[in-house]
C-alpha cells in the first residue's frame, strides 16, 4: 500500500523562505542605514553644490559691480579733468600765453591717452582695478578738476570785471565829454550865439520852421533867466507863494516844483509886450527910415545873432536891442525887487547911464532879451501881418492853439487853461501854438458848461 504524503508542506516551506529572506532583507537594511539603533540620513550632495555656486556667483557679481562703478568714477575723473584743462586753454588764448596753452593742451592729450588706454583694457577684460582705491583716486581727481574749473572761472570772471570797469571809466570820460559837449552847445543855445541851421540863411528860404526852432530857443532862455530869479528870490528870503498870489491868484499847482511857470508866465508877458508892433514899443525914432520893411529886420537878425549880448551892448549904446533892452529891464525888474534881491540899486544905476552889470543876473537877462528881439525881427522879416495871443482862463484845452507845460499821462481827464505860461504867435494865416498850465475840469464847470 503507497504511503500518501501531505500536500501542505510545500506551501510551509515557501512561507518560511519568503520570511527569512525579509529577515535578511531587513537586517541587511538596518545595519546599513542605522548606526546604534540611530537612523541616519544620507546628505544631499547636490542641494549643497548649488548653493555654494549660487554663492561664488553673486560674489562674483558683487566684484564685477564694484570693478564697474570704479571703472565710470574713474572714465569721469578723467572727462571732469579734460574739461578743465580745456577752460584752462581756452583761457590762455585771451590774452594770448603760448606756454599755458601748450601745458593746457599738453594735459588734454595725456587724460584722452588715459580714457583711451582705460577703453582697450575694458575691451580686452584686462582691468585690474582695485575698486576701493580706484574710487579714492577718481574722487580726487574728479574734485581737482573741479577746483581747477572754479578757479579758471574766477579768473575768467576777474577778467571780465577788470574789462567792463575799464569799459566804464572809458564811458565816464565819454560821458564827461558828451556833457561838456552839451553844456557848450546849451550855451550857445541859451546865449545870443549864432545856430546852425541860421547860418548862411537867405531870405527866400525862410519858412514857418525857422521861426518854430527860434521861438523854442527863446522859451529856454526865459526859462534860464525864471529859475536864476527864483534861485535869487529864495536866497534874498522871498515868500514865494505870495509873490505867485500875485501873478496869477487863482493858480492851484498840481507839483510845488510848477510853480516857476507862474513866474514864467509873469516874464514872458512882460518881455513880449508889444511884440506885434514893428518898434517893439520904443519910440520911432530909435529906428532908422526903413525899419519897417522885412528885408531890415532879416539883416538886423543876420547881424545880431552871431553877436554876444553882453559885447554888442557896451559897444552899441544907441543901437535899437540896447534900448530895448534898458526899458525891458527896468519895466521887469522893479527897483524895490532889485532892492531886495541885491541889497542896493547899482545894477539900475549903470543900466540907466548906459553900462553893462558884470553880474550873472544881468547877463542872463541880456541873453533873453537879445532872444526876444531876434524872434521880433524874424518875425517880421516875414513881411505879413504879426500878432501875439493869450488863452483865456478856462477854456478848453485844444491842441491846435495850445501846448501844454506839463505831462498829462491820464488820458480820462478833461483839462482846461489855467493860465498861459507863454503866449501864442500869428504870422500871417500861419499860428504857433502858445504854452499853458492846465487844470482838470471840475464836475461843476462842465455841468454849467
Amino acid at each position: 500500500m503507497d504511503t500518501i504524503r501531505p500536500k501542505s508542506a510545500p506551501i510551509k516551506r515557501s512561507k518560511l523562505v519568503r520570511t527569512f529572506h525579509k529577515v535578511i532583507s531587513l537586517r541587511a537594511a538596518t545595519k546599513i542605514a542605522s548606526n546604534n539603533g540611530i537612523c541616519k540620513l544620507k546628505p544631499n550632495t547636490k542641494a549643497t553644490k548649488e548653493e555654494y555656486d549660487f554663492e561664488k556667483m553673486e560674489d562674483l557679481k558683487a566684484k564685477n559691480r564694484a570693478v564697474m562703478e570704479a571703472l565710470l568714477a574713474k572714465l569721469f575723473a578723467g572727462i571732469t579733468s579734460i574739461k578743465a584743462s580745456y577752460a584752462e586753454l581756452q583761457m590762455a588764448q585771451d590774452p594770448y600765453n603760448n606756454e599755458a596753452i601748450q601745458v593746457a593742451d599738453q594735459a588734454v592729450v595725456d587724460e584722452l591717452k588715459a580714457i583711451s588706454e582705460l577703453k582697450r583694457s575694458f575691451l580686452k577684460k584686462e582691468l585690474d582695478l582695485s575698486p576701493q582705491v580706484t574710487l579714492m583716486l577718481a574722487e580726487i581727481q574728479e574734485q581737482q578738476g573741479l577746483m581747477k574749473t572754479y578757479e579758471i572761472t574766477i579768473k575768467k570772471l576777474e577778467s571780465e570785471a577788470h574789462r567792463k570797469g575799464l569799459g566804464i571809466s572809458t564811458l565816464k570820460s565819454e560821458l564827461e565829454e558828451l556833457v561838456s559837449t552839451n553844456n557848450s552847445f546849451e550855451y550857445k543855445l541859451k546865449s545870443s550865439g549864432p545856430l546852425s541851421i541860421f547860418d548862411n540863411l537867405r531870405l527866400p528860404k525862410l519858412t514857418a520852421t525857422h521861426f518854430a526852432q527860434f521861438q523854442q530857443q527863446t522859451v529856454r532862455s526865459i526859462r534860464s533867466f525864471v529859475r536864476l530869479m527864483i534861485k535869487d528870490m529864495e536866497s534874498a528870503s522871498w515868500d514865494l507863494d505870495t509873490a505867485i498870489k500875485f501873478i496869477e491868484p487863482e493858480a492851484e499847482f498840481s507839483k510845488q516844483s510848477h510853480r516857476c511857470f507862474a513866474f514864467e508866465s509873469f516874464v514872458s508877458k512882460t518881455m513880449l509886450e508889444g511884440f506885434n508892433n514893428p518898434n517893439f514899443g520904443l519910440p520911432s525914432d530909435s529906428f532908422p527910415p526903413n525899419h519897417k520893411t522885412h528885408h531890415h529886420f532879416f539883416d538886423q537878425f543876420n547881424k545880431l545873432n552871431p553877436a554876444n549880448p553882453k559885447s554888442f551892448l557896451a559897444q552899441n549904446h544907441s543901437a535899437s536891442f540896447c534900448k530895448f533892452t534898458r526899458a525891458k529891464y527896468l519895466q521887469l525888474v522893479h527897483a524895490k525887487m532889485e532892492c531886495s534881491l541885491f541889497g542896493n540899486l547899482n545894477q539900475r544905476k549903470l543900466i540907466n547911464s548906459g553900462e553893462v552889470p558884470d553880474t550873472p543876473f544881468f547877463e542872463a537877462f541880456a541873453e533873453m532879451s537879445m532872444r526876444v528881439w531876434l524872434l521880433h525881427c524874424l518875425a517880421f522879416s516875414f513881411g505879413q501881418q504879426v500878432s501875439i495871443f493869450h488863452v483865456n482862463k478856462n477854456r478848453r484845452f485844444s491842441e491846435v492853439f495850445m501846448e501844454s507845460v506839463t505831462v498829462n499821462n491820464d488820458s480820462d481827464t478833461e483839462f482846461s487853461v489855467s493860465f498861459t505860461v507863454v503866449p501864442g504867435f500869428r504870422i500871417g494865416k500861419t499860428v504857433f501854438q502858445s504854452l499853458v498850465y492846465l487844470s482838470p475840469v471840475s464836475n461843476l464847470r462842465r455841468i454849467c458848461d
